[in-house]
C-alpha cells in the first residue's frame, strides 16, 4: 500500500515498539491514532508524534468498541490495525499465579482479538485492510519461566492464522511480526531490573521498519510473517 493512504490505529502506542511504529508511519505521511490506558502518557506521546490520542484499555470490550469508532472518526477512515498492546510476567511453573496468567491473556490474547474483531468489521465493509499482530519469538519457542508470556504469544500466532484464513477473501492482509529481545521498557514493566543499553541488540526502530515495510508491499501480495533477530548480540 501507499503509506500516505494509511489510516492506522496503533495499540500500546505511548512507548517502545508502538511509539516508534507510529512515528515512522507519520513521517511517511500516514494518519495515525495511538491508544493507551494512561491519559497523561498517551496524550503526551500523541502530541510529540502528531498523532490522535485515544485512552483505552484493550482488555475491556466497551473500550475497544469505542476506540475503533473514535479512530475511524478522527482519521477519516481506518485501513490499518497494528495490534501491539501487550505485556508479560515471568515465573517458574510452580510459582505461576492464576491472576497474573489471566491478566496477560486478557490483554495479549482477548485484547488483540477484540481490536481485530472491531477493525475487521470495518475492513470487510471497506473491501480491504491490514492487520499486523505483534507477537514474539516467544510465540515460536518456549523457555524456562516463560509459561505465561509464551502461552499468550503462541495463542496470538494461532489467531493470526485463523483470521488470515477468514479474511483473505475480503482483501484483508493479516500479518505477524516476531521480534526477539528488543531494548524497551518491556522487561522493567514485567518486574525485571533495568538493563544497560547494548548497541548490538535490537532497538524498537528495527521493528518499526519491519512493520512499515510489510505494509508498503503492493496490496496484491503480503508477507505472512517476519521474525527479527539481532545479527550478533553481545
Amino acid at each position: 500500500m501507499n503509506i500516505q493512504d494509511a489510516k492506522a490505529l496503533v495499540t500500546g502506542g505511548s512507548s517502545g515498539l508502538g511509539y516508534e511504529t507510529a512515528k515512522l508511519l507519520i513521517s511517511k505521511g500516514a494518519k495515525v491514532a495511538i491508544c493507551g490506558r494512561k491519559k497523561d502518557t498517551i496524550e503526551s506521546a500523541a502530541k510529540k508524534l502528531g498523532a490522535t490520542a485515544i485512552v483505552a484499555d484493550v482488555s475491556q470490550e466497551a473500550d475497544v468498541t469505542r476506540m475503533v469508532a473514535e479512530a475511524k472518526s478522527a482519521l477519516g477512515g481506518l485501513n490499518v490495525l497494528i495490534n501491539n498492546a501487550g505485556f508479560g510476567t515471568f515465573a517458574p511453573l510452580v510459582d505461576v499465579k492464576v491472576g497474573d496468567f489471566e491478566k496477560v491473556l486478557h490483554t495479549n490474547v482477548i485484547g488483540a482479538m477484540l481490536c481485530a474483531r472491531e477493525s475487521a468489521k470495518h475492513f470487510i465493509e471497506l473491501g480491504h485492510g491490514n492487520i499486523i499482530n505483534i507477537s514474539s519469538t516467544a510465540g515460536r519457542a518456549g523457555f524456562a519461566g516463560g509459561s505465561v508470556y509464551c502461552a499468550s504469544k503462541f495463542a496470538l500466532s494461532a489467531l493470526t492464522e485463523c483470521w488470515r484464513a477468514e479474511l483473505r477473501k475480503h482483501n484483508i492482509r493479516v500479518m505477524q511480526v516476531n521480534p526477539s529481545e528488543v531494548q524497551t521498557d518491556f522487561f522493567i514493566n514485567a518486574g525485571g531490573a533495568e538493563r544497560p543499553f547494548n548497541e548490538t541488540k535490537l532497538q524498537a526502530t528495527e521493528i518499526a521498519h519491519t512493520i512499515v515495510s510489510m505494509l508498503e508491499l503492493n496490496d496484491r501480495g503480503f508477507i505472512t510473517e517476519a521474525t527479527v533477530f539481532a545479527t550478533n548480540p553481545k
